[in-house]
């Protein structure tokens, strides 16, 4: 077998499971909250971490678990994959998001193939998408380098907090933005919107590098110690 297989076979999985728990508990949540928004939010959000949690876990070993087409470009600029495996990594990922999305309209039985009507545009959203995409990398990045043990944890604990404090609800995914213009349900953005929110994830990935470049070459030269200096 193929031995790239296994790892798009991963990243399929992984982000099929996490569409399928962004947008089937949004559903759910939409369904119990009677209405009030805030609870189905925050009944969304905790979802999200704790699958984030359990899927990088499981599909860590094998192929890094992505489930993020800005974080396989991280990850080739990194050196850690080729950009031909990144390339392969975000059709497996926008594949297994689309899959995802239809798996949690069978589950709460809703026609599989849906146009979302959600609006969600403005330079508000757009710089949400930036500032969401930046942390998310940056945390991915330093945590790799630093705590590869905390990675889900830190992941899950950033996105998590990610949808309250973004206006956007932190997408910072363009497989994710994609699919979800496939959903006419409580997690839903518009197709004639994804377009915007993805460009600004670009930007965002863009500037991240960049930060990350300045933050490497502080960690080569580190701050002298004054009382070192003088000893």
């Amino acid at each position: 077998m193929n031995k790239l297989a296994p790892r798009l076979l991963a990243e399929f999985l992984g982000t099929l499971g996490l569409l399928a728990v962004v947008v089937g508990s949004g559903i759910m949540a939409e369904r119990l909250a009677g209405g009030n928004v805030a609870v189905a939010l925050l009944a969304n959000a905790l979802a999200t971490g704790a699958a984030l949690i359990a899927l990088i876990a499981a599909f860590g070993g094998v192929s890094g678990a992505h489930f993020n087409p800005v974080v396989s470009a991280m990850q080739a600029w990194r050196g850690a994959i080729t950009g031909k495996t990144a390339v392969a990594y975000g059709v497996a990922q926008v594949i297994g998001a689309l899959a995802g999305v239809v798996l949690a309209h069978a589950m709460f039985e809703l026609p599989l193939v849906q146009c979302s009507a959600h609006i969600r545009t403005g330079i508000g959203q757009w710089l949400s998408e930036i500032v969401a995409t930046v942390g998310l990398l940056l945390v991915i990045h330093g945590t790799v380098r630093h705590r590869p043990d905390a990675v889900p944890y830190a992941v899950a604990g950033y996105v998590t907090a990610g949808y309250w404090f973004t206006a956007s609800t932190c997408l910072a995914n363009p497989a994710v933005t994609i699919a979800r213009a496939c959903t006419d349900t409580f997690s839903g953005i518009r197709p004639q919107d994804a377009p915007g929110f993805i460009l600004a994830q670009i930007v965002g990935l863009v500037l991240a590098l960049a930060l990350m470049c300045l933050l490497q070459n502080s960690e080569e030269n580190p701050v002298e110690n004054p009382k070192e200096k003088h000893k």
